[in-house]
């Protein structure tokens, strides 16, 4: 019996299978071999079934993507919750999320260029949902007084260097490739976006010789919200206040 006719697994069921097949197709044989009939015929269903559940063929592999995407932020956000709750280093935890990122990029290259359309990520909930753990590490970097530049203005720069540097690494044959590049480009990030720990680089905070006053109106916007003897009022219009270009520099 094909999943088409078994009424007993459902349509969940059935969609899942789809996902599974057209994934794996992708992963051996990239996106051409990626067909409505090719998916169908594997996954033991009519051509139709596809239209049905997806819309069409672009929808399914919305759904390879925002599968893989799923998986990979969801242990992501695990692991910085994680991270929170021992009080790891900041700065190394964003190090780490970054090297993952790229290795991740890296080994699923078919599912990167997927998420890599803009129009893919403009509507993928997995690809906010990243967004929102690695705003969730920078705001921690933030808080320990190490960050140079506005908490967005830090997301923005670590993803499109993480995905530049898979970008070049894909398009270098496996042979060629730089294995320090993403290290030497994480040096040059965290030069642009961090100040230096108290003890000239090992783990700690800031000091006032290497404080700025840029540095200390980041720290205190990341703890506006959260002051506890202010109003909700009162704590919004302090925000409103630091978030002014004039304020806190250009975004």
């Amino acid at each position: 019996m094909t999943l088409e006719t078994g009424a007993p697994t459902g349509r969940d069921a059935v969609r899942a299978r789809l996902v599974d097949v057209a994934a794996q197709l992708l992963h051996e044989r990239g996106p051409a071999a990626v067909t409505t009939r090719a998916v169908a015929a594997a996954a033991g269903v009519q051509a139709p079934t596809i239209y049905r559940v997806f819309g069409d063929k672009d929808g399914l592999l919305d759904a390879v993507a925002e599968r893989a995407a799923d998986d990979f932020v969801a242990a992501k956000a695990g692991a910085a919750r994680d991270e929170a709750g021992r009080g790891t280093d900041p700065v190394d935890d964003l190090r780490t999320a970054f090297s993952d990122q790229v290795d991740f990029g890296v080994a699923n290259p078919e599912v990167f260029r997927l998420l890599g359309d803009p129009a893919r990520v403009l509507r993928s909930g997995a690809a906010r949902a990243g967004r929102e753990v690695l705003r969730a590490r920078v705001h921690r970097v933030a808080l320990a007084g190490r960050l140079r530049v506005p908490e967005e203005r830090c997301v923005d720069v670590v993803q499109s260097a993480g995905t530049g540097v898979i970008q070049t690494l894909l398009a270098t044959p496996a042979p060629e490739r730089d294995p320090q590049l993403a290290a030497a480009v994480w040096d040059a990030v965290a030069t642009a976006i961090l100040v230096p720990a108290a003890d000239g680089g090992q783990r700690g905070t800031t000091t006032a010789e290497h404080s700025s006053a840029a540095t200390t109106l980041i720290a205190f916007r990341a703890l506006a919200p959260q002051l506890p003897a202010l109003s909700d009022a009162e704590r919004a219009l302090l925000v409103e206040w630091l978030d002014r270009p004039e304020v806190s520099g250009p975004r």
